[in-house]
């Protein structure tokens, strides 16, 4: 077993639990202390703690996941754990400014709620398109028959393999740019991909495209092209909104003409940090929208 699985596996037979808010509410938090007084701090809050604070087996088990950094005297974890429904996840520590940093957090749990309320109860094969923690994949495994975790991000492909063994999962994860690498045939596609624009280009915030927007209507384009006939795409994904109109839905609807779907606003005002940025000028609010697609 890959050692962060097994430190997943000691953490939760601790009674470990910890859930993600938004890096704002994260970054308010951590203020208030310097180091860590409980296992939540370490491997939830992202706080430094005392060499002698863990005790066996967490230390060696983070020391032989290389997650394991200095700062000053004391260590830091580079891996936090989450908590979503019955499942444990793996993830990078806070602040999240790597290139190649996976995300978990406040959409993650959104994105759940969607997949909950639409993902048939049973599923042939199920593709997870820009899987990072693997969340999406996880959570309707029990469906499905098969299960594919696809990213391009090999640091997502590490915490997908070890979220995986640590909730007792069987997946093929695969490293791909979209679909190229998915196996057919394809029954359910979901994606909760990157929908900013990202200065600094990271890998899981920067959707490319028009104000983030690129990856989304891609995988839009390519998971109707690869589903069967009756395949289903459920697409979680946020949209710059600029004078009541949606960005995404302008670059949706031609390649949704004659496709059973339904496209709606999750939640009207996400990120409102985003609107100081330059690229944002224009734009009033970013809103979560839900896609589920049927291809005919």
């Amino acid at each position: 077993m890959l050692p962060m699985a097994k430190l997943g596996r000691a953490l939760r037979e601790t009674g470990y639990s910890f859930i993600t808010p938004t890096p704002a509410t994260h970054r308010r938090v951590v203020a208030r202390a310097e180091r860590a007084r409980t296992l939540r701090d370490v491997f939830g809050w992202s706080r430094p703690f005392s060499p002698d604070f863990l005790a066996p087996p967490l230390l060696p088990l983070l020391e032989a996941a290389c997650a394991l950094e200095r700062d000053g005297p004391l260590l830091r974890s580079t891996v936090r754990f989450s908590s979503l429904g019955p499942l444990l996840l793996a993830h990078s520590a806070f602040p999240t400014t790597a290139p190649d940093a996976v995300f978990f957090g406040p959409d993650t749990y959104r994105f759940a709620s969607f997949l909950a309320a639409r993902a048939p109860p049973r599923i042939g094969s199920l593709a997870d398109v820009g899987c990072g923690t693997g969340a999406g994949g996880l959570l309707l495994a029990s469906r499905a028959a098969s299960v594919q975790l696809l990213d391009v991000n090999e640091k997502a492909l590490e915490f997908a393999r070890a979220n995986c063994e640590l909730n007792d999962v069987a997946a093929r994860i695969t490293r791909s740019d979209v679909l190229a690498a998915a196996a057919d045939p394809l029954e359910l596609v979901i994606a909760n991909p990157p929908y900013l624009s990202d200065d600094s280009g990271r890998t899981y915030r920067d959707g490319g495209g028009t104000l983030g927007t690129g990856l989304s209507v891609r995988i839009v384009r390519e998971a109707l092209d690869r589903l069967r006939p009756g395949g289903r795409l459920l697409l979680y994904t946020a949209t710059p909104v600029i004078e009541g109109q949606h960005v995404l839905w302008a670059r949706l609807a031609p390649l949704l003409r004659g496709i059973r779907h339904e496209y709606a606003e999750l939640d009207p005002d996400v990120f409102g940090e985003e609107l100081e940025r330059p690229a944002y000028a224009d734009v009033e609010r970013i809103a979560v929208v839900g896609l589920d697609a049927v291809k005919t």
